[in-house]
């Protein structure tokens, strides 16, 4: 019988998921169907049990659901707990086992597509959400030189700082540093807000979260001269790290971002 697995998120069909998934099974010989289910926003976890009853193996979860995904799983991950989120479920029998992919995700990107060593870097992390704290116990276990978490509000950036035993702020303390990896994690780019512009090393990497869009933060990097990349690899790598949760074979990521940066020129 072919195993069945979904996105869950609000909106959802825009997910690139569905498409991505499927290669990775085409590519591995893995029986399974992928769909999109969008709950209503007070429905996420009558949403999962059905798909459960109804004899789902597995889950994405996407904006806004990740928190609700953390606190529906049994068991958690040691990465998840460091996130405070959910985006991968497993389901078997009673226990509903709690993951989080994203940091791998964004880690392998930088360091197997992009070519990037975070090692000795000085990195900044803009925001201070679930996106930006997903992400930086991976960041971390790479061993860079500096990590710094600025946010508009400088309390959030400095109680998250906290929690990891690194620096924090606001933006103007970014005035005296220079930074090797800044990643923008904020959603300052889904309405084009401009963000204060940090001051780059010469062989910086601009890394919006962001996909399939030009973000002010993305312009002003260009602007400033330095390399630039979005969230699409990051995106990739995360769900190929979920695939491999589920299935226990990791696909081949390079050909499958291929396809998708195809159909995406061409749409």
């Amino acid at each position: 019988m072919t195993d069945r697995y979904a996105v869950f998120g609000h909106p959802v069909s825009h997910s690139l998921s569905p498409r991505i998934h499927a290669l990775f099974a085409a590519q591995t010989g893995q029986d399974l169907r992928y769909e999109a289910i969008c709950p209503p926003l007070d429905g996420f976890a009558p949403a999962v049990m059905a798909f459960i009853a109804a004899g789902g193996r597995g889950a994405n979860v996407t904006v806004p659901f990740k928190l609700e995904a953390f606190a529906l799983a049994n068991k958690i991950t040691p990465r998840a707990a460091a996130a405070g989120a959910v985006n991968t479920l497993s389901f078997n029998g009673a226990e509903i086992h709690g993951d989080n992919t994203d940091g791998a995700g964004l880690v392998r990107d930088l360091a197997v597509n992009l070519g990037f060593s975070l090692a000795g870097r000085r990195v900044l992390l803009l925001g201070a959400g679930g996106a930006a704290r997903g992400v930086i116990r991976p960041l971390l276990e790479q061993n860079p030189a500096t990590l710094f978490i600025a946010n508009r509000t400088p309390d959030k950036a400095q109680q998250l700082a906290d929690a990891f035993g690194v620096s924090g702020g606001g933006f103007d303390a970014l005035a005296n540093q220079t930074f090797d990896l800044v990643i923008n994690a904020t959603s300052a780019g889904l309405s084009d807000a401009v963000l204060p512009a940090p001051t780059f090393s010469a062989d910086a990497l601009a890394y919006e979260m962001l996909y399939g869009r030009e973000t002010p933060f993305m312009r002003a990097a260009r602007a400033a001269g330095v390399r630039v990349a979005d969230g699409l690899g990051m995106l990739l790598e995360q769900a190929a790290e979920a695939f491999c949760v589920w299935r226990g074979v990791r696909p081949q990521t390079a050909p499958v971002l291929a396809a998708v940066l195809a159909s995406l020129q061409s749409a």
